[in-house]
């Protein structure tokens, strides 16, 4: 007859108690895993790229263990408009979202796209962290998305092969990519430019092939895209701030307990912060590097030539956006 020792079977058993108890425990604490995306490169110069790595610092800073954040920049999700229904689904987690394409989804979104709208960061700053921009991720909750708030990638300029652009003069008979939004095809065309609506991942081979001679982009996304390789002049137009949206799916949201829903609002904040002063840090050292490329670059002296051609699209546009909205960031950015 075997013996068994009896000692040794209690501790065995022990130990057997201890290792169901520890892996209960783990599974009760398992990762949320957030499949992240956004269009663009994951570069360090990338304001899409940028905002998306912070977000995850600081999430990983605020909660540690408790978040696996999985990145899928070049638009290895879709496009925008893929990226948003995906998260409405509940099939991504997160995104760096172009703030045009949001305005798709919920059109008071089209107020940041407004031409000429903000002089600088500092005002666009005041609107977007404030009432409006409260109240602009408040209306994207019925739609199952969940906004953090508004990283951003500049002001947008113009880079074309045809010329420089100084005067509205400039704009006539070019083919310029605009995005796929009514008011931006509106704007270009209210100053002379024959616009061409075209999702982001076509926009390079079209640049390149000569389908459009150039598009309007922010200094981040011209360098880290390599638009220099196939665009000869950038005009410091700056007739749109390109506001990010960092935003969330509703369905991964309320997943999370009521801390880490805080957590999460806490990391977005701080990583938004930080975001958009390395874009800034940066936009000096981009703008040397996209000349030393052997881009041609000039300023635009009389941007009031512009904005004086654009105020039917204010005019067009006030009621799609909603008049309260676009009278109180009028009023802030008039203070």
């Amino acid at each position: 007859m075997k013996i068994i020792n009896h000692n040794y079977l209690m501790s065995a058993l022990g130990s057997f108690a201890v290792a169901v108890l520890l892996g209960t425990a783990a599974a009760s604490h398992a990762q949320t895993t957030i499949k992240l995306g956004w269009t663009t490169a994951d570069s360090k110069v990338d304001p899409y790229a940028i905002a998306a790595h912070y977000f995850a610092e600081e999430l990983e800073s605020a909660a540690p263990g408790e978040f696996n954040v999985q990145f899928f920049p070049n638009h290895q999700l879709g496009d925008d408009t893929a990226m948003l229904q995906a998260m409405q689904f509940g099939t991504m987690g997160a995104g760096v979202i172009t703030g045009t394409q949001v305005g798709t989804l919920e059109s008071a979104f089209q107020l940041n796209d407004l031409p000429f709208l903000y002089a600088n960061n500092r005002q666009a700053h005041k609107v977007l962290d404030g009432e409006v921009g409260q109240k602009l991720m408040s209306l994207l909750d019925s739609k199952g998305i969940v906004g953090l708030g508004f990283p951003e990638a500049g002001f947008r300029h113009t880079i074309n092969n045809k010329g420089p652009i100084q005067t509205p003069a400039d704009f006539s008979g070019v083919k310029l990519r605009v995005q796929p939004s009514d008011l931006f095809i509106a704007s270009f065309r209210a100053i002379g430019a024959n616009p061409v609506p075209m999702a982001w991942s076509d926009v390079f081979t079209a640049v390149q092939q000569g389908t459009v001679d150039g598009l309007e982009i922010p200094l981040p996304v011209i360098f880290a895209n390599k638009y220099p390789e196939v665009t000869d002049y950038l005009s410091l137009t700056s007739h749109t701030y390109n506001a990010l949206a960092l935003l969330m799916s509703k369905q991964t949201f309320e997943k999370l307990s009521a801390e880490n829903q805080a957590l999460v609002r806490q990391a977005a904040k701080r990583a938004i912060k930080r975001q958009r002063e390395t874009v800034a840090a940066n936009n000096e050292g981009v703008l040397e590097q996209i000349q030393a490329a052997g881009m041609s670059v000039n300023e635009v002296d009389n941007v009031d030539a512009f904005r004086s051609m654009v105020s039917s699209v204010y005019d067009e546009y006030r009621g799609k956006i909603g008049a309260d909205l676009v009278n109180k960031a009028l009023e802030q950015v008039a203070e």
